[in-house]
């Protein structure tokens, strides 16, 4: 599916696909890209920077919220192709260079492909890429100097537990979570705010913790990495999430 497009606030546009989400913030002299989708997911990305009126040159920077290849594949190619810096949490950056990998085995992931919604999943993200395994060399820790300097000033959030150097990021008063906190999933039992699958998740306790975290963000608004945008307070999702792992 092509991405669906929000616009959110005056700076700050939602590119919403089945698979997985990315977020532009928009400036006077550019735009930041919040994650940057999968490998195969170029042509989306580009289109959802068209139509804002941007092009590839005009991405001052990338920043990531985990190093997972469905969030930072096409930045790969950005920073490969025209040098586009790419930031993200310093306990994040060992993971973006892949000097080790926190996600899911494939073998762990094949254990559930016997429901239809899984191997629907896994077939679709292979397609997109899901297998690649180069990172980027560049990337690099966001600091408060480099934040101040880019469309949007994002305050980056530690929320650890999906991955070990996992970041949201808050810009223009909205929150957008990444994977430590989601809406929706293709292999999701259910809908609405929740943590992903147990199996995908570096850290399961710290999943929970930086859900903590994220009930203290004063945001009516979160984009997340997967699913649609919450509206109302981000608190309320978290409690809703939080509701949900309780559950036996």
């Amino acid at each position: 599916m092509a991405p669906v497009l929000t616009t959110v606030t005056d700076r700050v546009h939602f590119a919403q696909t089945d698979l997985v989400n990315w977020t532009l913030v928009a400036g006077e002299d550019g735009v930041t890209l919040i994650d940057a989708g999968f490998p195969g997911s170029r042509a989306d990305v580009l289109e959802s920077l068209r139509q804002l009126g941007f092009g590839v040159r005009d991405v001052r920077a990338i920043l990531l919220t985990h190093a997972h290849i469905d969030h930072l594949g096409t930045a790969i190619w950005f920073a490969e192709t025209y040098g586009t810096p790419v930031y993200c949490h310093v306990d994040e950056v060992g993971h973006s260079k892949r000097e080790y990998l926190e996600q899911a085995s494939p073998v762990k992931v094949a254990a559930h492909v016997w429901q239809a919604k899984w191997l629907k999943w896994s077939v679709a993200i292979i397609r997109k890429g899901a297998l690649t395994h180069d990172g980027i060399p560049t990337a690099a820790p966001l600091t408060d100097d480099v934040a101040a300097k880019l469309p949007g000033t994002p305050k980056a959030i530690p929320t650890p537990g999906h991955t070990g150097g996992h970041c949201s990021y808050v810009v223009d008063g909205v929150l957008v979570s990444g994977d430590a906190l989601v809406t929706d999933h293709p292999v999701a039992p259910r809908r609405g705010p929740q943590l992903l699958p147990s199996v995908f998740n570096h850290d399961e306790e710290a999943c929970r913790r930086s859900l903590a975290t994220l009930a203290t963000i004063d945001a009516e608004v979160m984009l997340p990495g997967h699913g649609p945008v919450w509206r109302g307070p981000v608190r309320d999702a978290v409690a809703r999430a939080q509701a949900a792992t309780a559950e036996p």
